[in-house]
């Protein structure tokens, strides 16, 4: 795939494994334009009085309030941000939907129908629909007329989405495409009223259509019944016979499978900042708690494994965050670019599929952060926290579907590691390249870390975790070659090395930017980034010797590789205990998360 190689190299998808970053290169939370905060503090405002105060109803599904509400928040103009201008919309980016998603979130099902409509189900239109398209769809959509669905999964093919069955034959007139088949878990099946259906022409060519439900032979089945997010709507999509325009042909035929997947890199992206806002809630919800709860004569919050419960959510929630905020930035500037690959006609933007990788390490990440705050939320409640008299009952039941939602977790932990690999196969990012100069440089111990400026130390020994990922890929690569990519069990801790590496970088490098603004906030990131990176390097020394361990062919050189590895991660102790404590006492000072 043609690229535009002059771009400057941190616009390129997973530049962070081979380069140091500098602090002014990232964007970060900090960095808001005032009308993008006013933005967040709007859904921040409209969750607070129009849609928290109807939690019961919206759980038990009341006849037309989703919607009812979904239409106010399209009056806010929070579901056109990323609409061009001329379409009825904003035109804006990342950046300025990232606040608001992190806002509607705060509940999980209405969160879900929002991003639902806002990202997977509008954004096939804004990249790859046609003039025509976008002028007949698009201002219904921003509005809120309209709602959106997308419909990739059905129940033989979730993961194998390309194994789906759903057919398209042209009808014999040339004028439309007849389509059936069922499609399953479709989120706002229930209220939608435009779907992106993905079908295959004559049983192989992935095809995507724009199908509207008034269509005749579209329908829908019951609602599940869920674990979670309950006040959305979740049901099959059935289509008997449906016949379908040509001119409702999205982007070309044959060419679905570009726009499935490219859509959900940024619907990975989405679900990654949409889980921060409501860790962000679930930490004040158990500060709140632990400070009025009497235990033993004194709050629980006084205690010392609940103030290391709440330190630990707070670092999770910073490092999510930062990371968050990081790709916001790389997407949106990378558009501004206008670069564009030629995988279609006209191409689509480079900024669909260059973060692939960051994005998918954010959706993991994520969705894993958010059920770990919430869980540790509801231990803080105790018994109360198991009663529906507490939020974190439902936010533990809404967390749960965040790690299948836009691929599995397994999926994405695979994805990281064989997108380097075809990207290097490609030309596009020196994988192998790399590992055999960092195996040529590692020799014996490295230089000491450079002070004693914790923050810098945390920095320079990112930068060593880099190497071991090279040395890793180099080591997987020698031992099964071709077959690489059927080894499953060493690529997902392969990646969990390279996503511990993305979020501790980006929580140093935003702490860093922080104190050279000589921001209030500078001290306490700088102790949630030292904890964050602290804690992360028993995860990545396991995840390296799991990736060791399958590739085991003798002890020797398992146990030279071993030291090596633990060589690159050699880092000072410290008083974590004491660190805690300190982040305990900012959280407790502000009710809650401490930036």
């Amino acid at each position: 795939m043609p690229i535009d190689t002059a771009l400057p190299t941190r616009l390129t998808g997973a530049d962070f494994l081979l380069h140091d970053i500098d602090p002014s290169e990232i964007f970060t939370r900090e960095d808001l334009a005032s009308d993008e905060r006013q933005m967040a503090d709007t859904a921040a405002r409209f969750m607070d009085k129009d849609v928290l105060p109807q939690l019961d109803r919206l759980e038990h599904q009341e006849e037309g309030l989703a919607r009812k509400l979904f239409n106010q928040a399209a009056e806010l103009g929070l579901l056109g941000i990323e609409v061009p201008e001329e379409n009825g919309g904003l035109g804006l980016g990342k950046r300025a939907h990232i606040g608001v998603i992190e806002q509607l979130a705060g509940l999980g099902g209405f969160g879900i129908t929002c991003s639902a409509h806002s990202g997977i189900g509008s954004q096939p239109l804004i990249y790859f629909g046609n003039a025509e398209q976008k002028a007949r769809y698009l201002p219904k959509l921003a509005s809120g007329e309209w709602m959106a669905a997308y419909c990739l999964s059905e129940a033989g093919s979730g993961s194998d989405a390309l194994g789906m069955k759903t057919k398209a034959v042209l009808s014999p007139d040339g004028k439309h495409y007849i389509l059936n088949g069922v499609k399953m878990w479709i989120t706002n099946a229930g209220w939608a009223d435009l779907f992106t259906v993905f079908a295959k022409i004559d049983g192989q060519h992935v095809t995507a259509f724009l199908v509207e439900r008034t269509f005749p032979g579209v329908s829908t089945g019951r609602e599940e019944h869920k674990l979670g997010i309950k006040s959305s709507s979740t049901r099959r999509l059935i289509l008997e016979d449906v016949a379908v325009p040509v001119e409702n042909v999205l982007g070309e035929v044959g060419k679905g499978a570009y726009i499935a997947f490219n859509i959900l890199n940024f619907g990975r992206y989405s679900l990654g900042a949409a889980m921060v806002g409501p860790a962000r809630a679930q930490l004040g919800f158990a500060t709140k708690y632990a400070q009025e709860r009497q235990q033993f004569g004194r709050p629980l919050a006084s205690f010392g494994l609940i103030r290391q419960k709440l330190a630990d959510m707070a670092a999770k929630i910073y490092a999510t965050e930062s990371a968050t905020y990081r790709t916001a930035g790389l997407i949106d500037e990378l558009f501004a670019t206008g670069a564009t690959v030629d995988s279609m006609n006209p191409p689509f933007a480079r900024a669909l599929d260059e973060f692939a990788v960051e994005c998918s390490v954010l959706k993991v990440r994520g969705s894993e952060m958010f059920f770990e705050i919430a869980d540790e939320a509801l231990q803080i409640h105790g018994g109360y926290g198991f009663t529906e008299e507490f939020p974190a009952a439902r936010a533990l039941r809404d967390a749960r579907i965040n790690r299948i939602f836009e691929g599995t977790n397994e999926i994405n932990r695979l994805f990281i590691p064989t997108t380097l690999l075809r990207r290097e196969q490609r030309g596009r990012f020196p994988l192998l390249q790399t590992a055999l100069k960092v195996a040529a440089e590692i020799t014996g111990t490295p230089p000491a870390l450079p002070s004693a400026d914790r923050l810098l130390d945390a920095q320079a020994l990112l930068g060593r975790a880099k190497k071991l990922v090279f040395l890793l890929a180099g080591i997987a690569g020698r031992t099964f070659g071709l077959k690489i990519g059927d080894e499953q069990e060493v690529l997902a801790p392969l990646a969990d090395v390279v996503s511990e590496i993305y979020l501790g970088e980006s929580a140093v490098l935003r702490a860093l930017k922080l104190r050279s603004r000589l921001a209030p906030e500078a001290a306490v990131a700088a102790d949630l980034a030292t904890l964050s990176v602290n804690d992360s390097l028993g995860r990545i020394e396991a995840a390296a010797r799991r990736v060791l361990e399958g590739c085991l062919r003798d002890d020797a050189s398992f146990g030279q590789q071993l030291k090596t590895v633990r060589l690159l991660l050699a880092w000072q102790p410290l008083n974590s205990i004491a660190l805690r404590r300190r982040i305990a006492d900012q959280i407790t000072a502000r009710n809650g998360y401490p930036l």
